[in-house]
């Protein structure tokens, strides 16, 4: 099995193939889109790349793509994040920052109390980060412990995210939808081809009159016309199971769906 994910070497992503499959080869790309691309050029058998975050939020390139392009959602993985300041000199001779944009949101006020007037240098990984650092002590990165030993940079300052309570989710994609479980998750797109009052309201309607929980809904623009949306929905359940399938029947019956994956639920 070969798995694409996020480089170089020591990224939260990699982390997260491992947990899912620590058998696996590993396959190192510059950035998400990179990463998916080799699923579909058939390159890997697999890409992880992550979609959301505890504390920022939702992956909007990822969201975008799982639209744009035919991808199958077939696993996830949950990871705590906990960012360390890495580099090869000391705090004295910091003059960079660097690290990918989501992992310095997350430290935003470490940065601000102990390196206000520091420049901030944004990265495609907080991997490719560290390896950065590697280059100069004027260089500091924002990454894991595991960055540290493999670029052999010094722990500065551990868990520094603002929030101790920091997950990312990350997803497997892959080209066939997993038998059910028992404990599944099934991710979908909603288009409204036609807005109208309480259309959403009446989709939602269907879930709930089924008793079907719904563990994330979120719009995001449809990039064809301002104010046009479309909704990704994440609920509990396979679509091998009869509610699940005739529910999303009765919805499709009504509006445009698009069925990302039914996969196992991170434990």
């Amino acid at each position: 099995m070969i798995i694409g994910t996020l480089g170089p070497e020591g990224s939260f992503t990699e982390k997260a193939a491992k947990q899912w499959n620590d058998k696996a080869e590993l396959r190192y790309y510059s950035d998400i889109m990179e990463t998916v691309d080799a699923l579909t050029g058939g390159e890997v058998d697999y890409s992880i790349v992550p979609i959301e975050n505890s504390q920022d939020g939702s992956i909007t390139i990822t969201l975008d793509l799982l639209m744009e392009q035919e991808l199958q959602i077939v696993g996830e993985i949950i990871v705590q994040i906990r960012h360390c300041l890495l580099s090869k000199g000391r705090s004295g001779d910091i003059k960079v920052i660097a690290s990918h944009p989501s992992a310095l949101a997350q430290c935003r006020k470490f940065i601000k109390k102990n390196f206000k007037n520091i420049e901030v240098r944004s990265t495609l990984s907080t991997s490719q980060a560290a390896k950065l650092a590697c280059e100069s002590k004027d260089i500091a990165a924002i990454a894991s412990r595991e960055s540290a030993h493999r670029y052999g940079l010094d722990i500065l300052a551990e868990d520094i995210q603002d929030m101790n309570e920091n997950y990312t989710r990350f997803i497997v994609i892959g080209k066939n939808i997993p038998p059910a479980t028992g404990n599944d998750k099934t991710s979908i797109i909603v288009y409204l081809e036609k807005n109208r009052p309480g259309a959403l309201y009446e989709i939602l309607g269907e879930f709930a009159d089924a008793g079907i929980d719904l563990t994330k809904i979120e719009s995001r623009p449809t990039k064809k016309i301002l104010g046009d949306y479309l909704f990704h929905i994440d609920l509990k359940g396979h679509i091998e199971e009869g509610i699940i399938r005739d529910t999303l029947g009765r919805i499709r019956s009504k509006i445009g769906i698009k069925i990302l994956g039914s996969y196992p639920a991170a434990r």
